[in-house]
């Protein structure tokens, strides 16, 4: 077990093995999700726009915007949690 301690302002350091572990660079996002039994922090991915390349498909036509963004969402979402829907 790895602890912290909270500062006044209600920041704490991540200590070095986890960084390590988990490639958290300053920069870094995190999550903390809120559980029963305490709180769990989840490091996000940076990832590059070209990892998105063909998240849709380019048979259809185009679908606008915010339709794009809620595929392109749903998708990301659907990755970060390990669960897959069909579109």
């Amino acid at each position: 077990m790895v602890r912290a301690r909270v500062t006044t302002k209600g920041q704490i350091t991540i200590p070095v093995q986890i960084r390590r572990r988990y490639k958290l660079e300053p920069g870094s996002i995190v999550d903390f999700v809120a559980e029963e039994r305490g709180a769990r922090l989840v490091p996000l991915k940076r990832r590059a726009l070209l990892d998105l390349y063909g998240a849709l498909p380019a048979t259809k036509p185009y679908r606008g915007q915010e339709k794009v963004r809620r595929v392109v969402g749903r998708k990301l979402g659907e990755e970060l949690t390990g669960k897959a829907r069909r579109t």
